[in-house]
Parts: structure tokens; C-alpha cells; sequence
């Protein structure tokens, strides 16, 4: 990884739990914008849902829409804590969304056998043709996103991006 060039330091900072001297964290400007990784995940990802944004809204749908009919369609029976967090959602936001969506015909509610304070979710037969609709249009932008990578590139991207996220989160999915 090409990390920012180190700087010489001569002062210290306290590290107030240890009471141990460490060394001086770097300024964001000495590390600079274009190399601190969660600016740039950032950009790329606000960058993605803009533009996929203007393409969705030709089919009828949000972005949250678009989540989570993706997620569905790989993950079926996922409760709605576990779609809010693949989808990256507030779960309040994700229960209107849901209710909408089943209105509409798009997914619906199932109770777990055996636990029926538990409830699955599914695309239905619509939702299904709705991520349909919409693949093409997420997929063309993924390729545009990476062309002129090779596929070794993406793979490494994917497997370190990856780790980060394992290094980060949160729950075990």
C-alpha cells in the first residue's frame, strides 16, 4: 500500500489512556485528501448513487429501492435488521421503504417457521422483474466505474476492500 510519506516528528502527544508518549498523529493535510481511504470511498460512493440515482428514477425507483431489491435477489429470507444493514439503511427508513414496496407488490413479509416473532423477506414475482430492469443499468455503470482495470486489479480491490470491511464491522454479515 502506498502509504503518505512519513514526516519527521519531534513533538509528542500523551496517549491519556496508556500515559504512555506516542508519537504524533499526522494532520489530514499532511496526509492529504487523494491518500486517506475513507474520503475517497466516500467520493466513489456518492459519485455511484448520483448517477445510478438519475437512471433509477426513469424506472420508478430509489436508491434504497434499488438496495434492496438487489439484496433480495441474492438473499433471500434475511430479516429487516439484516436487510438494513446490508443495504446500509436506517431501520426507520428501511420499515416505510418495506411498506411501500409490499403495497406495490415488489416484496413481501413472511413469518419464520418455528419463530413467528421473526419475519423473512422476498422479492415476489414483480420484484423480481424489477431487479431485471434494473441490473443492466447498475451493472453498466459498475463497468464504466472500472474500465481500463483488469480483472487482477478488481479482484485485489474486492479482496482488500474486503478486509477493511472485516477490519470495521460491526455484526457477522
Amino acid at each position: 500500500m502506498n502509504k503518505p510519506v512519513a514526516i519527521e516528528r519531534t513533538d509528542m502527544a500523551v496517549d491519556a489512556a496508556a500515559g504512555d508518549r506516542a508519537e504524533r498523529v499526522p494532520s489530514l493535510g499532511e496526509i492529504g485528501l487523494d491518500h486517506f481511504a475513507p474520503y475517497l470511498i466516500n467520493r466513489i460512493s456518492a459519485r455511484w448513487n448520483t448517477d445510478l440515482l438519475e437512471r433509477l428514477k426513469e424506472q420508478g425507483l430509489t436508491t434504497i429501492q434499488m438496495r434492496i431489491l438487489s439484496v433480495l435477489s441474492v438473499m433471500a429470507g434475511i430479516t429487516v435488521n439484516e436487510l438494513a444493514v446490508f443495504t446500509i439503511a436506517e431501520q426507520s427508513t428501511m420499515s416505510r421503504t418495506l411498506d411501500g414496496m409490499e403495497r406495490d407488490g415488489l416484496v413481501r413479509r413472511k413469518n419464520r417457521k418455528g419463530d413467528l416473532r421473526v419475519r423473512e423477506l422476498y422479492l415476489t414475482e414483480k420484484g423480481r422483474e424489477a431487479f431485471r430492469q434494473v441490473w443492466p443499468v447498475m451493472h453498466g455503470s459498475l463497468e464504466h466505474m472500472f474500465d481500463g482495470f483488469s480483472d487482477e486489479d478488481y479482484e485485489t480491490l474486492i479482496v482488500l476492500l474486503t478486509r477493511v470491511l472485516r477490519n470495521i464491522r460491526r455484526h457477522d454479515f
